[in-house]
């Protein structure tokens, strides 16, 4: 199974190195220098890490092959994919990948069926979980423990406390911000 561990940047310097987005909790097993990952696009790989170093906070790597700035450049954007084994799970039990998330039924804490994840889209602020309603909405539940408190992966469902509004399409969120009031800024887990 494949699994998005990061997005590559801008590129830093003139030798061909390159910022990374890390998506996941072990970089230093991930991302460590040797390792061969499958991109997306496709067409801009496999790459392999020839090297990796922290610099002012930011993850930075060197491909095997990516010799200068212009190089690296072009690799702006790229997803980088490593193969696991279907059967691993994340060492802390608050931590899922994707594919463990993907089409389970999602429900309030009362039991009203709202619908089942599609994806998760891993934005800079917070992660969201992509949820098509029982009628075919598309709803963008934030994946924070505020509003969503519970994964059972053995009952397949997530349970969600959402706030007013979210589930109904915005409609209360739209009238508020008619009358000048602003949403909340998402806060992540």
């Amino acid at each position: 199974m494949q699994l998005v561990v990061a997005r590559i940047g801008r590129a830093h310097g003139i030798k061909g190195d390159v910022t990374v987005e890390v998506r996941t909790d072990e970089p230093e097993l991930r991302l460590a220098p040797g390792a061969t990952l499958a991109t997306d696009p496709p067409t801009a790989g496999p790459l392999t890490i020839e090297a990796g170093r922290v610099h002012s906070g930011r993850l930075l790597l060197r491909f095997e092959g990516v010799g200068d700035r212009n190089a690296a450049e072009a690799l702006r954007n790229t997803l980088l994919i490593a193969e696991v084994d279907p059967d691993e799970t994340p060492e802390d039990p608050e931590e899922f990948y994707d594919h463990q998330l993907v089409d389970l039924d999602v429900v309030t804490r009362d039991g009203t069926a709202v619908g089942r994840i599609e994806s998760v889209a891993h934005l800079p602020a917070q992660d969201l979980l992509v949820v098509r309603a029982e009628d075919e909405r598309e709803i963008l539940i934030p994946f924070v423990a505020e509003i969503v408190p519970e994964i059972d992966l053995d009952a397949q469902r997530a349970v969600v406390d959402p706030p007013p509004g979210l589930l109904d399409g915005g409609s209360e969120t739209d009238a508020a911000a008619g009358e000048g009031g602003s949403e909340d800024e998402g806060r992540s887990r």
